[in-house]
């Protein structure tokens, strides 16, 4: 999927191709975004910049991932997009922008703003598995390399259950932000073949080591993204467990 087994995580409205440049030299993959791809989730990213909240809002959000994506060709690193919709065409339109440009496609079923909540976006998705699973294989009869990123400690969300689903439906990965409850990356990684991005907290070895002694394939760096000296730390964790385990 990528290599070194460090990815750069999405931070709302601020990841962007000068971010995920910038975070090269440490990272294996970038997920840019999140960007808002149909009316009403854009109508919500909207609201969220009224109440101070940062989001990508371009006048045609597919020719900005084209756009983003084209400005990190040279860029030695896995590109990946974030992305929102309540509705399953742009899923389409965008999935195959990321086929043409050999990036990833992640479906955001994580943010837990009420604003996209309220739309169909975001966290909701976790809870209406049948649409979530329609995204996945609409991307990936697209021919994108399509994975989910979701969130732990949802209500009545089997995640291990819902990462098996996101598999038979044609995902390649799944994204999971373990909250507080990391020992759920080790049932997600059991229940399925998907390559497993773990993420929450990752800030050293010790947190490196946890998720992938957990069965996890790839930790990733939220809010710390744009701190070298974070990535720099993180890297050589992953690098030093790899290499551990491929003896």
């Amino acid at each position: 999927m990528f290599d070194p087994r460090l990815a750069l995580a999405s931070l709302s409205g601020r990841s962007d191709a000068a971010w995920a440049a910038a975070g090269a030299p440490y990272a294996g993959a970038a997920f840019l975004g999140g960007v808002a791809l149909d009316d009403p989730a854009r109508e919500a990213a909207r609201e969220l910049v009224a109440r101070d909240r940062e989001e990508f809002l371009p006048p045609d959000p597919v020719a900005f991932v084209d756009d983003q994506l084209a400005a990190l060709a040279d860029v030695p690193l896995r590109a990946g997009f974030n992305v929102r919709s309540a509705t399953r065409e742009p899923i389409r339109r965008v999935a195959r922008v990321c086929r043409d440009r050999d990036a990833l496609l992640e479906i955001n079923a994580h943010c837990r703003q009420d604003e996209l909540c309220a739309v169909g976006c975001g966290e909701t998705l976790l809870r209406d598995a049948d649409r979530l699973c329609e995204y996945v294989a609409t991307a990936a009869e697209a021919g994108a390399t399509v994975g989910v990123k979701v969130r732990a400690e949802v209500p009545a969300v089997d995640l291990p259950a819902l990462a098996a689903d996101l598999e038979a439906a044609g995902a390649s990965f799944v994204h999971v932000d373990a909250m507080d409850s990391e020992a759920v990356v080790a049932d997600v990684a059991d229940a399925c073949d998907l390559f497993v991005i773990a993420n929450n907290g990752v800030r050293d070895a010790a947190t490196v080591r946890e998720y992938l002694d957990y069965g996890a394939d790839a930790v990733s760096v939220g809010r710390p993204s744009t701190d070298p000296v974070v990535l720099e730390r993180v890297r050589a964790a992953v690098d030093d467990r790899v290499a551990v385990a491929d003896r």
